[in-house]
């Protein structure tokens, strides 16, 4: 009502002005219908409503609930992970007719939650990782990748600058700033830990041990910090130098030494996910074939050769190692 009152009586001064300069008629129609946008705008509602943004929620989508999950275990960056798997997630879901998603954990310890709180159903990660969950009846093993060594088994890289000449042979990293990638890290800490206590270097012979910081792109983060010189050397997993080279030169960085290898990444299904489901996604890991040119390119983007059988057992080497060197690795 107030807002028809003062309109009523900005028509009456309207009209009882008289202006030096008479306004076109077009103009008196424009101030007339902005006066009248401005009375049904004051009239709309009863005034602002206060907004409680603290209760807002997560939609998730019809899609999101009925789709399969798959995880990449995050070394590398989620733009890195991306580009390695999505066509191979993609070929999946056409292969097996189901609808699956890639989803991106920030952190080792946020990938094994996802998987024991159900919100990862195919997780692709090291065998360390693997065994963490799996002893704990969270997930089962089903395949496993020949790596690009043409083997299914894996190294690590204990790696340095290359115009450094205070490290020259393994027993010069005495001493020295040691980056890992992180303490749930197979190549990138565990076998290099267990490499430097066979060849008689123990944790306290370092000045430190540091680990990668922040969610994702960890193994990037190892190379970067040895190539900035922020730490002596770094350990990672072999290929790694090969997918960060758009960023790192790798003529810069020198592998000092390698580790023993063990049993090659794994795909693990959470525990309770229906045995018809696994076996169609295992199936058809198991048919990508090199030879076959558009296999090739998925393959090729994943940066692995072939996708074999695996079994729970298979991961007991890595089983023995943690026995071996478990207190020692995370004191």
């Amino acid at each position: 009502m107030p807002c028809l009152l003062d309109f009523l009586s900005f028509n009456a001064n309207i009209k009882k002005m008289k202006p030096r300069f008479p306004l076109p008629a077009g103009i008196l129609v424009w101030v007339i219908l902005v006066a009248g946008c401005f009375l049904f705008a004051c009239d709309q509602g009863d005034g602002v409503k206060k907004v409680d943004l603290s209760q807002r929620r997560q939609i998730q989508t019809p899609t999101e609930f009925d789709s399969l999950t798959y995880a990449c275990l995050p070394q590398y960056s989620h733009r890195v992970s991306f580009a390695r798997h999505h066509h191979l997630v993609q070929y999946l879901a056409e292969k097996t007719d189901l609808a699956i998603r890639q989803v991106f954990p920030d952190t080792f310890e946020e990938h094994m939650q996802m998987v024991r709180s159900g919100q990862i159903d195919i997780s692709f990660s090291n065998p360390l990782v693997y065994a963490r969950i799996a002893d704990h009846g969270q997930a089962r093993a089903f395949a496993r990748i020949v790596e690009k060594n043409q083997t299914p088994t894996f190294r690590g890289q204990i790696i340095c600058r290359a115009d450094n000449k205070a490290i020259e042979t393994l027993q010069d990293c005495r001493g020295k700033r040691w980056m890992a990638v992180d303490r749930s890290s197979a190549a990138g800490y565990l076998f290099a830990l267990d490499h430097f206590l066979e060849n008689g270097i123990s944790k306290s012979d370092f000045q430190r041990i540091s680990f990668a910081p922040g969610p994702g792109g960890k193994q990037e983060t190892v190379v970067q910090a040895v190539y900035l010189g922020q730490a002596d050397i770094g350990s990672i997993r072999e290929g790694t130098l090969e997918l960060v080279k758009d960023r790192v030169d790798p003529a810069a960085i020198r592998v000092l030494d390698q580790t023993r290898a063990f049993p090659s990444w794994v795909y693990a299904a959470r525990k309770d996910l229906e045995s018809e489901v696994v076996d169609k996604i295992k199936q058809a890991l198991l048919e990508l074939d090199p030879d076959n040119a558009d296999h090739r390119i998925i393959l090729q983007k994943a940066h692995f050769e072939a996708v074999i059988p695996a079994q729970d057992t298979d991961f007991d080497a890595i089983r023995r190692l943690l026995e071996k060197i478990g207190e020692k690795a995370y004191e």
